[in-house]
Parts: C-alpha cells; structure tokens; sequence
C-alpha cells in the first residue's frame, strides 16, 4: 500500500507536493491524478514503518486525549499520610502527590490508594477534599504499552469514564506524567 494511501486511510489532513490539498473530511479515490508518476515514494513512512516489531503492542488514536492507556496490571496498595498546612508528599505504587504549603488549612489524614486493573488509575481520599494551591500529582506508565502520542492525566468517575482532561507535563524519558490538581478524586493516565 502506498504511503499516500495509508494517509488517506487513517483520515489525515494532506497537503501533496503537486499543490493539491486533500482533508481528512474528502475523498481520495486514487492518487495518480495528483501525483506524477515520475515521483518517488517518500523514504519515511506512518508509525508502523517508525517502530518494526513493536507494531502489535502500539496503541494509540490521533487527536484529543479519549483513551486510558492500556497497562499491565498494577497491584493494589494503600498509604496513608497526615499532611497539613506545612504540605508533604505521599507516594502510592509508582505514582506520588506533592501538596505544596499552605494548600492546606488544616491538618488532613490522607488515603492514597493504587487502583489493580489494565489502566494506571489512583485514589485519594477524602474524596472532594479541595486545595487553596494545586498539588501536583506524577504517574508513572513505566509499565504500559508504547504509544507515540502526548501522555495526559484525567480526571475519571469510579468507571474511568473521563471527566476532564487535565493540563499535563509527560515527561517520556522518565515514562511520567505530571498534573496539577486541586481536589481528591480518581486519576488515571490517558493519551
């Protein structure tokens, strides 16, 4: 299959090299009306040319974040920490949440719990629990399959329905991502 074919089939926006502009909502029929004969195939190709083998592990979607990522199973566990208006940090699994000063008002007795299942997801209690500054919550998807997209953090109801997507900072060399957050609730990292 041609590369311009392979665009067209994944409803990418294409501008061809003979000035022809072709969006994801047109139809393309065949290429040769637009493209010389004469032209060669670009040396690169779509993400399956980019990772070789790694393709049956590659999931992904183009676009806005929808999807939880998809990862091995977390075990569960549970922590527990007094945080108050001093701030701290409670670490949960491989995830961590750092509650700067004065976020706080009072002292808080804090429930971290690392959720089992095929998404990383963790919860903090008191549920609803609000802060005067944004804490910053970090997540690791060390073990999660490789997507090539923007990883973010998500706010989720109980189902891992996504409620809002939060502004993130995905840190791929260190397989984290970070969000600031301001009331206790289900995360979960998404792309």
């Amino acid at each position: 299959m041609s590369w311009l074919r392979r665009f067209s089939r994944l409803g990418l926006p294409l501008l061809l090299t003979a000035g022809v502009g072709c969006t994801s909502s047109d139809t393309l029929t065949e290429p040769a009306a637009a493209v010389s004969s004469e032209q060669s195939s670009p040396s690169f190709g779509l993400i399956d040319d980019l990772t070789g083998d790694l393709t049956g592990t590659l999931v992904g979607t183009l676009g806005k974040v929808t999807d939880l990522l998809t990862c091995s199973p977390q075990k569960y566990v549970l922590k527990a920490a007094t945080i108050g208006p001093l701030g701290g940090t409670i670490k949960v699994g491989d995830h961590f949440l750092e509650i700067p000063q004065g976020a706080l008002n009072r002292t808080v007795e804090i429930t971290a719990e690392q959720i089992p299942g095929s998404s990383n997801s963790v919860r903090f209690s008191p549920e609803g629990l609000k802060f005067n500054e944004s804490a910053q919550l970090t997540m690791s998807y060390d073990n999660c399959l490789l997507v090539l997209i923007q990883k973010k953090i998500v706010y989720t109801d109980e189902n891992l329905k996504v409620r809002e997507v939060l502004r993130s900072l995905d840190l791929l060399g260190k397989k984290d991502v970070t969000a600031p957050i301001d009331h206790f609730s289900r995360y979960a990292v998404a792309y």
